[in-house]
């Protein structure tokens, strides 16, 4: 089904509405006694007004974040080290400033325990991130815990690609070993300044869940685009009514309770914010 965006004023205004969605997820996740919230995480700039905004509040309204769960959607791999190669591939650094570890880390995981302080906050292991020595291991823990509660989607402004899934990625398609193509791997300079715009910089591999994972085992999703280099994308992504693997973030149209935020640089014309519910 056709999925319309909100359109809201700013990328901070999306983070704000976006938060507010988690938020509420939290305290519904609570009151019906959950043992846990799972939030499908992506990273880069789409996502970042959205955890800052949920720091802000969580620590502005003492939110209790404590069965808040990340989901990493992905991380690069790399050949194994000379000494040990044995022709395989090896999670990236956790600590290289492209590593989707480090950001989920150090970007949402770390700033809301310090927004809770002393209260509720995440515990430190709330972070799960697919193996790339058993990909298929990681939808069976998504399953067993009932599903994501609320997938956060980006997608990629050339390509179209979510998580690592590229143009062409079938539709069944689970958490697996990909090799990225040129057109992510070159979105993903801009994603990430410390590549130092060297393509050859930017690994050749990642573990990423599945088109599948996100449509099949999500209650929720929502979509974040912001900035003008998303107009194809909000384009694209307005205009599918199913999903399209020439245009792998299509997949929101295929998902259950699919919801869909712009801000009006993306949306490509000045509109005043929209009702977001």
């Amino acid at each position: 089904m056709r999925v319309q965006p909100a359109v809201l004023d700013s990328p901070e205004a999306l983070g704000e509405a976006a938060a507010a969605v988690v938020v509420e997820g939290l305290a519904a996740a609570r009151a019906r006694g959950a043992d846990a919230y799972l939030l499908g995480c992506p990273t880069g700039r789409s996502p970042a007004t959205t955890y800052a905004a949920l720091a802000r509040r969580v620590a502005a309204e003492r939110v209790d974040v404590s069965r808040l769960v990340v989901v990493l959607m992905d991380e690069y791999l790399v050949p194994r080290r000379p000494q040990d190669d044995d022709g395989g591939l090896v999670l990236e650094d956790p600590a290289a400033l492209h590593s989707c570890a480090r950001y989920g880390r150090e970007e949402v995981l770390e700033p809301l325990q310090r927004a809770a302080g002393t209260r509720r906050g995440p515990a430190d292991d709330a972070l799960w991130l697919p193996d790339p020595d058993d990909p298929a291991a990681y939808d069976r823990r998504i399953a067993d815990a009932g599903g994501v509660d609320l997938f956060l989607l980006a997608s990629g402004a050339s390509d179209g690609h979510v998580a690592f899934n590229a143009p062409g990625t079938p539709p069944d398609a689970v958490t697996r070993v990909v090799e990225l193509p040129e057109s992510t791997r070159r979105d993903n300079l801009d994603t990430w300044p410390s590549l130092g715009g060297d393509l050859a910089a930017v690994p050749r591999h990642g573990v990423s869940v599945g088109v599948a994972t996100i449509r099949d085992l999500s209650r929720s999703v929502l979509m974040l685009c912001h900035g003008a280099g998303k107009r194809e994308a909000v384009a694209r992504l307005t205009a599918a009514e199913r999903y399209d693997p020439s245009w792998p973030a299509t997949v929101l149209a295929d998902c259950a309770a699919p919801r869909f935020l712009v801000d009006g640089a993306a949306a490509g014309r000045a509109q005043p914010a929209s009702a977001f519910a």
